[in-house]
C-alpha cells in the first residue's frame, strides 16, 4: 500500500473506515463532496478543519483503490 498520511485507520474512531487524519471525518464524506460538485475551498469552507491536502490525499486514495484488479480462473470447457 502506497503511504497516505492523511488517511488513517483506528478501530475506535468511526468503526475503523477510513478517515481523514484521525479525526470522525470519513474519506467516503469527502469523496461524495467532491463527486457532487464541490470544490476544495466549498469543502474547506463547510469543514474548517480539513485542509486542502487533505481532499487531495483522499482522492489520491480513491484512485488507488480503484485501480485494483480482480483476477478470474478461467473455466475449464
Amino acid at each position: 500500500m502506497l503511504k497516505f498520511e492523511r488517511v488513517t485507520f483506528e478501530p475506535h474512531v468511526m468503526s475503523g473506515q477510513a478517515c481523514i487524519r484521525g479525526m470522525r471525518v470519513p474519506v467516503s464524506l469527502v469523496l461524495n463532496l467532491v463527486a457532487n460538485g464541490k470544490t476544495i475551498a466549498e469543502i474547506i469552507e463547510d469543514y474548517p478543519y480539513l485542509e486542502a491536502e487533505d481532499v487531495r490525499q483522499a482522492l489520491h486514495y480513491a484512485a488507488w483503490l480503484a485501480s485494483e484488479r480482480i483476477y478470474t480462473t478461467a473455466k475449464a470447457v
